[in-house]
């Protein structure tokens, strides 16, 4: 809103203006000017030059918010706490998240809430849940390490030193569709066994299957197999936009915010899968995916409308309703000025598996 300064009305009283010409002059409504007239005569200068505090400025609780969930979650970056606080309804956009994190710590707002404990030849793309499949095998280091100095081990990736995975992700959606552990590199046998069960989870198989050149999947009877599913076997290409990349980044992400946050990589095979189930949940469920535009690959899977584009809950009091926010961009839930307080769970007591919620404070 435009604050006017006594000059400007001075200049009206020092040339004669009519409320008109002087409107005119300013490009503003007559009745504007009267009331700057009204608030001279009643209030004195000073109201003229009284600042109002910005529309767009964000409550202190907010800034507590950010930093309060930077300091339980210390692995997220600003992308990634601005997606998980649009998931949970408040909308910032990335570089305030990142200013507001540098900011001194702010006083929690009373009361707190206690924290509980593809082919090379022709690129494929997805255009709908389960019409691409990716699927490849990575090592996870156990307790025990990858190497020993001793032969034979020292030459050898199997279990008590890595485990072998088996993963498969959805294309279209980036949905971890199942994980497999095994003690030693699988064979062909495994792997049909293990996209057998994950076809049957799923209800449908893959109209193509991006694989690697790996020796599962280029021996002559994984071919004979793909058939028999009516599935179209594509051979990915290294550091191809749309390839085996989409894989290889969910193969990166399991291992920084899953098995290199573990105290220990579980040695007994049930207690592995146990913790993998869990990342694939929070994974699939709760995780904001950048590509995605700050929905989790369930919402797309499922052909759920995404969490982050429901109402949003607006801080700022001042703030315009009909103005956008920082994306994704929706509509105010209630009245804006709202106070907010920031729950993190975690999903089965684990702390590298965050569940944010805001609530509104009594």
């Amino acid at each position: 809103m435009y604050t006017p300064h006594r000059p400007q009305i001075s200049l009206r009283a020092a040339r004669g203006w009519s409320l008109a010409q002087t409107a005119n002059v300013f490009q503003v409504m007559p009745a504007t000017i009267a009331s700057w007239n009204r608030r001279l005569d009643e209030e004195g200068p000073e109201a003229l030059l009284a600042t109002r505090e910005p529309v767009n400025t964000f409550p202190d609780f907010v800034r507590h918010i950010v930093q309060r969930l930077q300091t339980l979650c210390p692995r997220l970056g600003k992308v990634k706490i601005a997606q998980m606080l649009a998931h949970a309804g408040l909308h910032l956009g990335a570089s305030t998240v990142g200013r507001l994190r540098r900011q001194p710590p702010a006083q929690p707002p009373p009361p707190t809430l206690p924290v509980e404990p593809m082919p090379s030849a022709k690129r494929v793309s997805a255009k709908r849940p389960n019409h691409v499949w990716h699927v490849d095998l990575t090592v996870v280091p156990t307790a025990a390490g990858l190497w020993a100095p001793w032969l034979p081990f020292a030459v050898l990736q199997v279990w008590p030193f890595c485990w072998w995975l088996a993963v498969v992700i959805d294309g279209y959606s980036r949905c971890a569709l199942g994980v497999a552990v095994f003690k030693r590199q699988p064979t062909l046998e495994a792997i049909r066994q293990f996209l057998g069960r994950v076809i049957a989870g799923a209800g449908a198989a893959p109209k193509y299957l991006i694989t690697d050149s790996g020796v599962q999947f280029t021996c002559g009877a994984f071919q004979p197999w793909c058939q028999r599913q009516h599935i179209r076997q594509h051979k990915g290409a290294v550091g191809k936009t749309g390839s085996i990349a989409l894989v290889e980044r969910f193969i990166r992400t399991l291992k920084t915010e899953c098995a290199r946050v573990l105290s220990v990589v579980p040695l007994l095979r049930r207690s592995f899968q146990r913790e993998l189930s869990s990342f694939l949940r929070w994974y699939n469920e709760s995780r904001p995916h950048m590509s995605l535009g700050g929905a989790t690959p369930d919402e797309i899977y499922l052909g759920r409308r995404p969490t982050c584009r429901a109402p949003r809950f607006e801080t700022r009091a001042a703030w315009p309703r009909g103005s956008p926010c920082a994306r994704p961009r929706t509509l105010v839930k209630g009245r804006p000025g709202v106070t907010l307080q920031l729950k993190v769970e975690f999903l089965g007591q684990r702390r590298h598996l965050p569940l944010v919620k805001l609530t509104r404070a009594a």
